[in-house]
């Protein structure tokens, strides 16, 4: 899929979202993991929600800080300089997309169900959904890249995509979002992280030519 159509997708989500077109289908989805008797316990095994909790924070901005700055300096020490610079830019850069977009949209968190973790920003897009699918998609495309195996390189990408996928559900599970708030971080994302990846591609003649032996 494109950049072009996922960002589409983002838009036709963004514009049902505005208009109130998937209010409906959102509550359903909230409510549907919720005990019914008790709207403050979700449904599963205690064990499950506090294994949600934990794995949440893999799509937080502390952890997603923490593998970016080792990333970036591990490109550096190898003299990588461009990709350290991409790596960089495009995950700084969708950070300050998504805050934009939140402050743009303004859409307030879910309020049909409690949160079981604490949250201070606002909902659409997730920027767990989001900043997860940008960071996780575009270090997976950068360690792909090393690979000449199909099989190898097609694993990488689906630890990307099921990290991002986990992270998003987590999100609608623990309460804190809408599934949309979710779906439009995952399409945004993913479109920003394709887009990194083809400039990577552009950029790997002249990576490859700053690298010098050690």
């Amino acid at each position: 899929m494109s950049c072009a159509a996922l960002a589409f997708c983002f838009v036709r989500i963004a514009d049902e979202m505005v208009e109130g077109e998937t209010r409906a289908f959102d509550e359903r989805i909230l409510l549907a993991l919720r005990d019914p008797a008790d709207l403050k316990r979700p449904i599963g095994p205690a064990w499950l929600e506090t294994a949600m909790v934990d794995l949440t924070g893999l799509g937080g901005v502390p952890t997603l800080t923490l593998i970016t700055a080792l990333v970036v300096i591990y490109l550096l020490v190898a003299r990588r300089f461009g990709n350290a610079a991409l790596v960089a830019l495009s995950i700084s850069g969708g950070a300050i997309l998504t805050s934009v977009l939140k402050i743009g949209f303004a859409r307030p968190r879910p309020e049909v169900v409690d949160h079981l973790v604490a949250v201070q920003s606002l909902s659409f897009p997730s920027g767990h959904a989001m900043a997860s699918a940008v960071v996780y998609l575009t270090l997976g495309a950068l360690l792909a890249r090393t690979e000449r195996r199909r099989a190898v390189r097609g694993y990488i990408f689906a630890v990307a995509g099921f990290l991002t996928l986990l992270i998003g559900v987590t999100r609608v599970f623990l309460g804190v979002h809408y599934p949309t708030d979710v779906l439009a971080g995952w399409t945004l994302g993913a479109a920003w992280a394709l887009l990194c990846w083809l400039v990577a591609r552009w950029l790997r003649p002249r990576d490859n030519e700053t690298e010098q032996p050690a």
